[in-house]
């Protein structure tokens, strides 16, 4: 019997990653802070809608009293900034840093404040 040659190895490339798995998104147990506090104001008869948005260097979770204003809050996800400021930020309506940190229970407190006013 004739010897038969090998074939040629062929490489084939890793195809490359998705858009949507280049974006910065909240996980469960994030969200799940989130909306708890969320859900509190708006039993509070505070706040009456949110919005999400999930780009690239950066996840916001955004609150509004009414649907068509500009959002009362933000609460922003920014991983790169997991080193310096902290990676989670609280901003108001003004453009205003309310509250940064590494931990988002402990930033989502100034949320917490005004719950509490808003019971009062």
């Amino acid at each position: 019997m004739p010897e038969r040659q090998s074939e040629p190895m062929t490489i084939h490339s890793i195809p490359p990653v998705s858009a949507a798995s280049e974006q910065v998104a909240f996980h469960r147990k994030e969200l799940a802070l989130i909306l708890g506090i969320y859900g509190r104001m708006v039993a509070a008869g505070e706040w009456r809608d949110y919005g999400m948005s999930f780009l690239k260097d950066v996840a916001v979770f955004s609150i509004f009293r009414r649907a068509a204003e500009h959002p009362l809050y933000r609460i922003e996800k920014r991983p790169r900034l997991r080193d310096r400021q902290g990676m989670y930020a609280v901003i108001g309506m003004d453009g205003q840093v309310l509250k940064r940190g590494q931990d988002l229970k402990t930033v989502l407190r100034v949320l917490e404040r005004k719950l509490i006013r808003a019971v009062d």
